[in-house]
């Protein structure tokens, strides 16, 4: 027995069951991580019945409490006391619940954590309703009439098709008014900013004579016109939208005027369905996905945070894949191998260990403020002393992760250029081509695959940096997208949203902790699924270059 166990340790069999066996739980963690963030974050966009129950105070009295079970956990009594609670006498082991009460407007938090014990009369009321409103949280309770103007239009049975009716209305307003002040006050602003540059430039240069002063007044006062028109339009739109409000009771008896204006959607979450509540449920990620943030991150959508994100990670791989390439074909095929080669290997190699941080405070001391300084009193002298590439920015922030990533890009491409047998370079040097020729159309076409993996590696750890986005561009909210109608459409000097960033803000900085929490695990997910498919399209790029240039060998 012994013998038979001495040979098979020697033959090595168990050091591979053990690295399957590692690999094998590698990932089924990674698999476990991303199920519970998926599971985390998506569960925010079901909507959960409402419940309704007494609780007993510490006084005796009976107070009515209506919202939605939102967590459930035990703690020890001790730990009850530790945080303000009264436990049970005689309880060592007491259950909570954490309800999601919302109307912060009235009662001034939106989650209030209850003993299980002191519930009484737990119910599914009928006919609540719960608003998602564009401040102050959610709101919950019974519908009472619908005005107009301020006077009662409708009550009981035709209050429901009269809501869905005004709620269409209230979409349709709002998607006018976000037109006008996006698009097309901002096409106005945008173009009021380019004439001022250009006059103070004229007056600069000594061009500014009359007949130009009058044609840059003629054209402002054609603007100040369309300005003046797009105003009026708002202001009728915001008075229309205004028209409208819903009549609603609070669980003790309160009523509350709701004006439409600041309701996003209105459901009925006990009366909803298996098919309402996952219709229900694709409407809120696709909101999650495709809308702009409200309530300082902690409601509605993270588009720009996904166009930032990706937008970033394009024009930083643009950025770093001549650069590392260019670095690798000299050190592999033109720089002579010896001492000061390999001094550089080690620094491009140690450059790869080096905090990220340390990377945004060089992008802040001389992208911004030295190359960007300079290129505003180059080329943008008439903005000064408002600074426009001398400040933080997209430009600034894909060049700090290309610089970050480069050694990534270089030692991959070094490996692949390495791994071509030198009988190709000698054959094609023989048939008479030049080094460079075969350098351009051989040796690098082959290494391509090896090349995009290293594109791919860089692509992977740029997208979920934060650190060094914080210096040089990232925002909380930013004003409008770098990509837009305006000439010149990319704009690199606006600064923008990032996943990673938005992971934190919402994370650490939101007052509402149980509001963002969700919120936390839906960015993350949605992070994992940006890299996933950046990545999955660089592979299939490398893939698909790999297949061209294997049949072209063969």
């Amino acid at each position: 027995m012994n013998e038979n166990l001495q040979t098979w340790v020697r033959s090595g069999k168990p050091w591979i069951w053990l690295n399957a066996g590692m690999a094998s739980a590698a990932i089924i963690m990674v698999v476990g991580l991303l199920l519970y963030i998926a599971v985390r974050g998506l569960s925010h966009f079901w909507p959960d019945p409402v419940v309704r129950f007494e609780y007993a105070e510490a006084d005796g009295k009976l107070s009515k409490v209506l919202g939605e079970i939102v967590e459930t956990e035990t703690l020890s009594a001790a730990r009850l006391r530790a945080i303000g609670m009264t436990p049970p006498p005689g309880e060592t082991r007491v259950q909570r619940v954490l309800i999601k009460t919302a109307n912060r407007d009235l009662t001034g938090a939106d989650f209030q954590w209850f003993l299980r014990h002191n519930v009484r009369n737990e119910e599914h009321p009928e006919g609540v309703l719960e608003l998602e409103r564009e401040e102050w949280g959610n709101f919950i309770g019974f519908p009472l009439a619908l005005k107009e103007n301020g006077k009662v239009v409708e009550r009981g049975s035709a209050l429901k098709s009269g809501l869905a009716a005004r709620l269409q209305r209230r979409a349709a307003i709002k998607a006018e008014i976000r037109d006008i002040e996006k698009d097309r006050i901002g096409a106005v602003n945008h173009r009021l900013e380019q004439m001022r540059r250009q006059e103070r430039k004229a007056e600069a240069g000594g061009m500014l004579d009359a007949e130009a002063r009058a044609a840059f007044d003629e054209e402002r006062k054609s603007l100040d016109r369309q300005y003046a028109a797009l105003t009026g339009q708002l202001g009728k739109f915001y008075a229309d939208i205004r028209r409208d409000s819903l009549l609603m009771k609070t669980v003790d008896g309160t009523e509350v005027d709701i004006p439409f204006e600041k309701i996003v959607r209105a459901y009925e979450p006990n009366a909803m369905g298996p098919f309402d509540r996952l219709v229900f449920f694709f409407g809120k990620f696709r909101e999650f996905v495709a809308d702009d943030p409200r309530e300082a991150n902690t409601e509605g959508g993270i588009h720009p945070a996904i166009f930032g994100t990706v937008l970033m990670v394009i024009i930083m791989a643009v950025m770093v894949t001549p650069f590392g390439v260019m670095a690798a074909v000299y050190l592999s095929e033109y720089a002579k191998q010896g001492p000061l080669t390999r001094m550089i290997r080690i620094a491009v190699n140690n450059l790869a260990g080096v905090p990220s941080v340390v990377y945004g405070v060089f992008g802040l001391g001389f992208f911004v403020y030295f190359l960007g300084g300079s290129i505003d009193e180059l080329f943008y002298p008439e903005a000064l002393p408002a600074p426009t590439f001398g400040t933080p920015g997209l430009l600034w922030s894909s060049l700090t992760l290309a610089l970050l990533t480069v050694p990534v890009v270089i030692v991959a491409t070094e490996e692949s250029l390495s791994r071509i047998p030198k009988t190709i370079r000698e054959g094609s040097l023989a048939l008479g081509a030049t080094k460079a020729e075969t350098l351009w159309r051989t040796v690098l076409p082959m290494a391509t695959p090896g090349m995009m993996t290293g594109v791919i590696l860089a692509i992977a750890r740029a997208a979920g940096e934060v650190a060094p986005l914080m210096l040089v561009g990232v925002v909380k909210l930013a004003p409008s997208l770098p990509l837009d109608g305006n000439a010149p459409f990319l704009h690199l000097d606006r600064k923008f949203m990032h996943l990673g960033f938005h992971i934190y803000d919402v994370g650490f900085q939101s007052p509402n902790v149980e509001a963002a929490r969700p919120l936390v695990y839906a960015t993350a997910f949605l992070l994992v699924l940006v890299i996933v498919v950046l990545n999955l399209t660089a592979i299939r790029i490398r893939n698909r270059l790999r297949e061209k240039y294997n049949a072209a060998e063969s």
